[in-house]
């Protein structure tokens, strides 16, 4: 049986009299990839904010690997690591000393060859030399996504993984996101716009709007009972807030 690694309960967040997630729950087990949809100011960033202890909630609980993320956080976040294409790492230091850094944050050993294997994988032992405020955009975003997997997490949280990469280059970053899941069965929670990187990544999906969850299930079960094509179009639909059971024709 599948164990709960991320149980979410009735979980709020409010900025003043704004609702930016309102009373969402839902569980993650072990070896799952799972997408996490919706529109802009749905409440996607807030929750990732929410889930690595960076935003307290106003009302609810996360407990991750069983530990509660409000009072003990520290617990469970050695085992957890978070990439997004809009935090930058320091810009004036290079990649290789932002990955040094981190390590030494991380507790690791073996930093050398951590980032020697790391900078191989994500096609960046040209630029580890580089200040990282001199990176393209799809470099930043790839000397993120290394950050991320630095301590081998068991929980990793992606926001936009592919974001600026060429069509090339991103399909190389999801071949490696699969191994890394199957080899470690590793939980991931995955936040993107791009529905085909959903559909091929994520066995399940979680679709918020307005701050709330709206809909859930595989790729292809949202796809079969909104009676449409592809997930682009479920989204839309969600997005635009038609009801599934309306005549598509």
């Amino acid at each position: 049986m599948s164990k709960t690694i991320v149980s979410v309960r009735n979980l709020s967040k409010r900025f003043g009299g704004v609702v930016a997630v309102d009373r969402i729950s839902f569980d993650l087990c072990r070896g799952s990839t799972v997408g996490l949809l919706g529109g802009n100011g749905a409440g996607k960033t807030t929750t990732l904010g929410m889930l690595l202890g960076l935003l307290l909630p106003s009302s609810g609980e996360i407990r991750i690997f069983g530990e509660n993320m409000i009072q003990h956080r520290h617990r469970a976040l050695p085992w957890m690591n978070f990439s997004s294409p809009y935090v930058d790492l320091p810009h004036r230091l290079t990649v290789r000393e932002n990955l040094i850094i981190y390590s030494h944050l991380y507790g690791l050993k073996g930093i050398k060859s951590r980032i020697t294997q790391l900078a191989s994988d994500f096609d960046l032992t040209e630029f580890l030399d580089r200040p990282a405020g001199k990176l393209s955009a799809g470099q930043k975003t790839r000397a993120a996504l290394a950050k991320a997997l630095l301590n081998e997490p068991r929980l990793l949280l992606l926001d936009e993984p592919t974001a600026s990469m060429d069509p090339d280059t991103a399909d190389v970053i999801r071949g490696y996101l699969e191994n890394y899941q199957r080899e470690t069965n590793a939980t991931i929670l995955l936040a993107s716009h791009n529905m085909s990187e959903v559909e091929r990544l994520c066995s399940d999906v979680l679709v918020m709007r307005k701050g709330g969850l709206v809909d859930r299930g595989s790729p292809s079960n949202l796809i079969a009972r909104f009676g449409r094509q592809t997930l682009e179009q479920v989204f839309l639909d969600i997005a635009r807030d038609r009801d599934k059971s309306m005549d598509t024709a």
